[in-house]
């Protein structure tokens, strides 16, 4: 084991000891992990500087507030998933296309689940998968129902690079494709991800009215045409009202 993966280690074993005891002070940190004083130390203030825990005014440490921004993230990840999925299975029987589900994840959506049984020909599309946010649809239905300031603050922040055939690099371009978007209700992309692949997706709402996640129907690029894509739309648009109405989501 090198010293960086023992550090790792003992400050996990540091860590753990929150999960039976609220608070602890630097000597009962010392006899219950049974690490050198020295270590102790050291690795406590690099804890305390990243915000996994915090000193209070009384000398005792407790978790950090970056716990509870996890905790809610997968808590609101958790939550999303557990209500969609039924919503997709419904979704992928009807209309034999994968249906993906993804959640923003930085300058990144990353997708929480998919579902292509049904589906003849599978798509490069897997859990655990990260895109960045402008391209291909599903991660566009997180990008272009954010507020305004949003959008383009990620756009000064991102170098915006080519993925397939139709990733859309041209900022103007991306711009009018948002704002079209946005006013349609839902987007779509052509070989923006993968060549020769389209996806048909739409916002997911929390009780706050903030968009959340992103869900699609996607396959290859000849059956998002003409009547099907107002189809697969119209069906989309259905699911994720039903989500975000049981995610608290009250629509005007």
């Amino acid at each position: 084991m090198t010293n960086k993966n023992k550090t790792v280690v003992r400050s996990m074993d540091i860590l753990n000891l929150f999960i039976e005891h609220t608070e602890l002070t630097f000597q009962e940190i010392i006899e219950l992990s049974e690490i050198p004083k020295t270590s102790v130390y050291r690795m406590l203030k690099s804890l305390e500087e990243m915000e996994f825990l915090e000193k209070g005014p009384d000398a005792k440490y407790r978790l950090g507030m970056l716990f509870l921004k996890f905790g809610h993230l997968v808590s609101s990840r958790l939550d999303v998933r557990k209500i969609a999925y039924p919503i997709m299975k419904d979704l992928h029987n009807d209309v034999k296309e994968a249906v993906n589900l993804v959640v923003r994840d930085g300058e990144e959506a990353i997708y929480i689940e998919k579902i292509d049984e049904k589906q003849k020909v599978r798509l490069y599309t897997a859990v655990g998968r990260k895109s960045p946010l402008y391209a291909g649809a599903c991660p566009r239905a997180i990008f272009s129902f954010l507020p305004e300031h949003e959008v383009k603050d990620y756009l000064d922040s991102v170098e915006l690079k080519s993925y397939a055939n139709g990733t859309i690099t041209d900022r103007e371009k991306l711009l009018v494709k948002i704002k079209q978007e946005k006013e349609q209700g839902y987007t779509i992309s052509h070989s923006e991800l993968e060549n020769h692949t389209s996806a048909v997706a739409a916002p997911i709402y929390n009780h706050l009215g903030e968009v959340v996640a992103g869900l699609s129907i996607a396959g290859i690029e000849a059956n998002y045409q003409g009547e099907n894509v107002d189809r697969f739309a119209r069906k989309l648009k259905k699911a994720t009202a039903e989500i975000s109405r049981q995610l608290g989501y009250e629509q005007l």
